[in-house]
């Protein structure tokens, strides 16, 4: 259900500023995240710590908000939401599994400012070690893309990260990343339900840039 600022008591809008998360908990540890990060991933941990929500958060801007735009949820992208490395030439499954990655946990926050939406986007996940056993440490390559979605889908931002794991002894490490340079022009307020996160693995993103042509 959405909430509209305009009719939110006083002493509400009176706050110069305000972040709400929204985020689906599916279970696993946390693990600490670099210092450019630790703000909302303190607000990351304390919101997985009490539950979840299924209303979407509201777009916030300080006292003068007069959007009632919703943050859009966080979906896993289909066919992207594992991620397997087997061992050279061979595929990745039964004793030539390497490792295994996945996504149990998100959460995202928006900002509205100046006509354009800031969002933060968090994960949390595992790096599983297969049969033919992990390499000390493992890249995990994530896309992440705003797309209003629709008959034909329009991708409003895509971008793709990556985060180094180092895999411990037990073969079962979390991991967890925060996207906070998410930017992108906030939408109308008739397409507003149709935008959405999806993120998913993206092992391209691994592969280096092609090099530019000698003239």
């Amino acid at each position: 259900m959405r909430q509209d600022l305009e009719r939110a008591p006083a002493r509400r809008r009176a706050h110069s500023a305000v972040r709400i998360m929204l985020g689906v908990a599916i279970g696993g540890s946390l693990l600490a995240t670099p210092a450019w990060s630790q703000s909302f991933t303190d607000r990351f941990k304390n919101l997985f710590g009490g539950g979840s929500s299924d209303q979407a958060p509201t777009i916030s801007n300080g006292p003068a908000a007069e959007s009632n735009l919703t943050c859009p949820s966080v979906s896993i992208r289909s066919g992207a939401a594992t991620y397997a490395v087997g061992l050279p030439g061979k595929e990745a499954s039964g004793n030539d599994l390497r490792y295994q990655v996945v996504i149990s946990r998100t959460a995202r926050e928006c900002n509205l400012s100046s006509g354009m939406i800031k969002a933060n986007i968090g994960i949390q996940g595992r790096v599983i070690a297969g049969p033919a056993g992990a390499p000390e440490n493992v890249d995990v390559p994530i896309r992440v893309a705003v797309v209003q979605d629709g008959v034909s889908p329009k991708t409003v931002f895509t971008k793709a990260y990556r985060t180094n794991v180092m895999m411990g002894s037990n073969g079962n490490v979390p991991f967890s990343l925060v996207m906070e340079d998410v930017v992108y022009p906030a939408p109308s307020a008739d397409v507003n339900d149709a935008y959405v996160f999806y993120i998913g693995f993206d092992p391209q993103a691994l592969k280096p840039e092609p090099k530019a042509r000698k003239r």
